[in-house]
């Protein structure tokens, strides 16, 4: 995930960013509330669609983790 997701103090205040970008992970998630993946993509050209598949698969393994726990 360090080539897909930046966690610099430096940066937004140490916020996790796309990486080489200054946009929140955090947005692709709020983004996707209510957008769809392409939308998101045309309003922050700096993320690739590869960052942003690659964060939404992490994502859903974190979640797969957390279910094969209980």
């Amino acid at each position: 995930m360090e080539k897909v997701i930046n966690i610099d103090k430096d940066i937004l205040s140490g916020t996790p960013v796309f990486n080489n970008t200054r946009v929140p992970v955090r947005s692709l998630f709020d983004w996707l509330e209510t957008e769809t993946l392409d939308e998101f993509l045309e309003n922050f050209p700096a993320v690739t669609r590869e960052q942003a598949i690659a964060v939404l698969k992490r994502a859903g393994n974190l979640v797969d983790q957390e279910e094969a726990q209980k």
